[in-house]
Protein backbone atom coordinates (compact mmCIF):
# COMPACT_ATOMS: atom_id res chain seq x y z
CA UNK A 1 0.00 0.00 0.00
CA UNK A 2 1.03 3.41 -0.68
CA UNK A 3 1.65 5.94 1.84
CA UNK A 4 1.43 9.65 1.77
CA UNK A 5 0.98 13.13 3.80
CA UNK A 6 -0.83 15.49 2.19
CA UNK A 7 -0.17 18.96 2.49
CA UNK A 8 -3.36 21.28 3.87
CA UNK A 9 -4.02 22.06 0.48
CA UNK A 10 -4.68 19.13 -0.50
CA UNK A 11 -6.86 18.15 2.03
CA UNK A 12 -8.59 21.26 2.12
CA UNK A 13 -9.13 20.89 -1.98
CA UNK A 14 -9.98 16.97 -1.66
CA UNK A 15 -12.79 17.89 1.06
CA UNK A 16 -14.53 21.10 -0.42
CA UNK A 17 -14.14 20.30 -3.95
CA UNK A 18 -15.96 17.61 -6.56
CA UNK A 19 -14.48 14.42 -5.86
CA UNK A 20 -13.42 13.72 -9.52
CA UNK A 21 -10.67 16.44 -8.88
CA UNK A 22 -7.23 14.24 -7.75
CA UNK A 23 -7.41 15.76 -4.55
CA UNK A 24 -11.03 14.56 -3.76
CA UNK A 25 -10.02 11.10 -5.46
CA UNK A 26 -6.80 10.71 -3.59
CA UNK A 27 -9.16 11.01 -0.53
CA UNK A 28 -11.40 8.42 -1.94
CA UNK A 29 -8.91 5.91 -2.22
CA UNK A 30 -7.74 6.90 1.34
CA UNK A 31 -11.33 5.10 2.57
CA UNK A 32 -10.99 2.44 0.39
CA UNK A 33 -7.77 1.44 1.52
CA UNK A 34 -5.75 1.75 -1.55
CA UNK A 35 -3.33 4.55 0.11
CA UNK A 36 -2.52 5.21 3.57
CA UNK A 37 -2.79 8.88 4.71
CA UNK A 38 -0.97 10.19 7.63
CA UNK A 39 -1.14 13.25 9.39
CA UNK A 40 -0.37 15.20 12.73
CA UNK A 41 -2.05 17.04 15.33
CA UNK A 42 -0.47 20.45 13.84
CA UNK A 43 -1.59 19.65 10.26
CA UNK A 44 -5.10 18.82 11.02
CA UNK A 45 -5.00 22.15 13.44
CA UNK A 46 -3.96 24.15 10.20
CA UNK A 47 -6.93 21.84 8.58
CA UNK A 48 -9.55 23.57 11.08
CA UNK A 49 -7.89 26.74 10.48
CA UNK A 50 -8.22 27.01 7.11
CA UNK A 51 -11.49 25.28 6.67
CA UNK A 52 -13.05 27.67 9.46
CA UNK A 53 -12.57 30.82 7.49
CA UNK A 54 -15.58 32.68 6.61
CA UNK A 55 -15.23 32.28 2.75
CA UNK A 56 -16.27 28.70 3.33
CA UNK A 57 -19.22 29.15 5.03
CA UNK A 58 -21.55 29.09 2.56
CA UNK A 59 -20.62 26.07 0.95
CA UNK A 60 -21.07 24.26 4.30
CA UNK A 61 -24.24 25.86 4.36
CA UNK A 62 -25.08 24.23 1.19
CA UNK A 63 -24.77 20.84 2.61
CA UNK A 64 -25.98 21.03 6.19
CA UNK A 65 -22.31 20.22 7.74
CA UNK A 66 -19.85 21.89 9.84
CA UNK A 67 -15.68 21.92 9.47
CA UNK A 68 -15.67 20.02 12.86
CA UNK A 69 -17.93 17.45 10.98
CA UNK A 70 -15.12 17.50 8.29
CA UNK A 71 -12.00 17.22 10.71
CA UNK A 72 -14.04 14.18 12.58
CA UNK A 73 -14.08 12.30 9.11
CA UNK A 74 -10.20 13.19 8.18
CA UNK A 75 -9.51 11.61 11.62
CA UNK A 76 -11.23 8.69 11.00
CA UNK A 77 -9.57 7.97 7.77
CA UNK A 78 -5.87 9.29 8.90
CA UNK A 79 -2.89 7.66 11.17
CA UNK A 80 -2.19 10.42 13.23
CA UNK A 81 1.18 10.67 14.03
CA UNK A 82 3.38 12.96 16.60
CA UNK A 83 6.41 13.84 14.77
CA UNK A 84 9.47 15.64 15.90
CA UNK A 85 10.72 18.98 14.89
CA UNK A 86 12.75 18.59 11.87
CA UNK A 87 16.02 21.27 11.22
CA UNK A 88 14.23 24.43 9.33
CA UNK A 89 14.36 23.67 6.07
CA UNK A 90 11.24 25.88 3.98
CA UNK A 91 12.95 29.39 4.90
CA UNK A 92 9.68 31.41 3.23
CA UNK A 93 7.17 29.84 4.62
CA UNK A 94 8.44 27.72 8.18
CA UNK A 95 4.94 25.95 8.67
CA UNK A 96 5.37 23.29 5.60
CA UNK A 97 8.14 22.80 7.93
CA UNK A 98 5.33 20.28 9.85
CA UNK A 99 4.49 18.43 6.47
CA UNK A 100 7.84 17.57 6.19
CA UNK A 101 8.23 16.37 10.24
CA UNK A 102 5.28 14.75 9.44
CA UNK A 103 6.46 12.62 6.03
CA UNK A 104 10.02 11.76 7.75
CA UNK A 105 8.61 10.49 11.09
CA UNK A 106 5.61 8.28 9.37
CA UNK A 107 8.37 6.92 6.92
CA UNK A 108 5.84 7.93 4.11
CA UNK A 109 6.30 7.07 0.30
CA UNK A 110 5.31 10.61 -0.92
CA UNK A 111 4.26 13.45 0.14
CA UNK A 112 1.69 15.20 -1.64
CA UNK A 113 1.03 19.32 -2.21
CA UNK A 114 0.10 21.87 -4.62
CA UNK A 115 2.87 24.30 -3.31
CA UNK A 116 4.65 25.07 -6.55
CA UNK A 117 6.48 27.98 -4.01
CA UNK A 118 7.43 26.67 -1.31
CA UNK A 119 7.27 22.02 -1.55
CA UNK A 120 7.09 20.80 -4.73
CA UNK A 121 10.06 22.79 -5.97
CA UNK A 122 12.14 20.89 -3.18
CA UNK A 123 11.17 17.81 -5.62
CA UNK A 124 12.01 15.53 -2.39
CA UNK A 125 13.09 15.86 1.36
CA UNK A 126 15.15 13.44 3.19
CA UNK A 127 14.30 11.02 0.31
CA UNK A 128 11.22 10.98 0.14
CA UNK A 129 9.45 12.35 -3.27
CA UNK A 130 7.12 15.52 -3.38
CA UNK A 131 4.35 15.38 -6.13
CA UNK A 132 1.17 17.30 -6.87
CA UNK A 133 -1.89 15.76 -6.34
CA UNK A 134 -2.16 14.58 -10.32
CA UNK A 135 1.39 12.56 -10.31
CA UNK A 136 0.61 10.87 -6.96
CA UNK A 137 -2.70 9.73 -8.23
CA UNK A 138 -1.27 8.67 -10.95
CA UNK A 139 1.54 6.63 -9.13
CA UNK A 140 -1.15 4.94 -7.17
CA UNK A 141 -3.22 3.95 -9.75
CA UNK A 142 -0.60 2.54 -11.87
CA UNK A 143 0.30 0.46 -8.59
CA UNK A 144 -3.36 -1.53 -8.56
Amino acid sequence: MISAVCDTNVVVSGTLLQSSAAPGRILDLVVQGVVKLYSSEPLIEEFREVISRPKFASRFEAIGRTPEDFIADYRGIVEIVQPQPIPPTVKNDPKDDKVLACAVYAGVDYIVSGDKKHLLPLGSYAGIPIVDPSQFLQKVLSSI
